[in-house]
């Protein structure tokens, strides 16, 4: 029997990932108390109201968001964007809607009542740290996706989403009310600086190296190494990529009209397999070198 070996390549994803890791945790709720405070400038104390109810892609046909819960009749969705996205009114549209057909399901609500009914007041909310400079706050509107004759006429549905630049050095008010989510940022930049001069992979290491130890996210991030791992190491397929490149390297050999194309092809897609992962066991290596000087310093994990 072949067995299928699968191996780690970077998630382009990892930093909305990360994002989640930190504030979409139960155990993190006081982290993500500390969020809520931040942009809506209140000051709740006990981490216990909040009641996350994130969307599970598994449980709702595909639609999955990244952090949402109700605290106070207050119901909040945030969103990670890496990239700048006109259509998050759209998309929180679909997702409030899913959140809402579950909170009437749960707190058995009849929306065919004769009586109104009482729903918890939304506020949607975009967290932007790509590298295009964009405002340090952006109002995004579903009108803004209709056709240009109707734009300047209400239309019968309104959803808006504000969405903060949460860059280190942007916001900076909302950065220093919130701890966590200011060491996030820091981690984003430092991450995007060493990003430039190695490999992704020895970035996010190194980033995790020179994080202070005063970081209430530090702690978190090592104990939790394998999730954090997965936050920016997505699954690979070797078989499948080896198919891949057969056929890339038998369609080059046709073009170059004789076999050697096929097995020069096959033979190079082979060695850059064999390259990355090398790579992946040497940054392996690295974490565990890192983790294994925390727990000298700081104990057992």
């Amino acid at each position: 029997m072949r067995f299928r070996r699968k191996w780690n390549i970077v998630n382009r994803k990892r930093k909305d990932t990360l994002f989640c890791l930190i504030f979409g945790r139960q155990q993190n709720r006081q982290w993500t108390l500390s969020l809520y405070n931040a942009v809506n400038g209140s000051d709740y104390q006990d981490p216990d109201v909040i009641e996350f109810n994130t969307l599970e892609e598994a449980l709702f046909m595909g639609v999955k968001n990244d952090v949402s819960f109700i605290l106070d009749s207050v119901m909040s969705l945030y969103e990670h964007q890496s990239t700048f996205n006109p259509n998050m009114p759209l998309r929180q549209l679909e997702y409030t809607a899913s959140l809402y057909k579950r909170y009437l399901a749960e707190n058995n609500l009849d929306k065919y009542s004769s009586a109104p009914i009482t729903i918890p007041f939304p506020k949607l909310l975009v967290f932007y740290n790509g590298t295009t400079d964009e405002p340090e706050k952006t109002v995004l509107k579903l009108s803004n996706l209709f056709p240009e004759r109707f734009k300047g006429m209400e239309a019968d549905v309104l959803v808006k989403t504000t969405m903060l630049n949460i860059n280190y050095g942007h916001n900076r008010e909302i950065l220093e009310k919130c701890r966590p989510l200011y060491e996030y940022a820091w981690t984003i930049e430092t991450e995007r600086r060493y990003s430039k001069q190695m490999s992704v992979r020895k970035a996010i290491t190194k980033t995790l190296e020179d994080m202070p130890d005063s970081f209430v996210i530090k702690r978190f991030l090592v104990s939790n190494k394998a999730a954090y791992t997965d936050s920016f190491l997505t699954d690979y397929d070797e078989d499948l990529h080896i198919e891949s490149e057969k056929k890339i390297s038998y369609d080059k050999g046709r073009a170059e009209g004789h076999a050697e194309g096929h097995a020069k092809g096959f033979s190079e897609g082979k060695a850059l397999m064999e390259k990355e992962n090398n790579a992946l066991k040497q940054e392996v290596a690295d974490q565990a070198t890192v983790i294994a000087a925390y727990e000298a310093k700081y104990g057992k994990l």
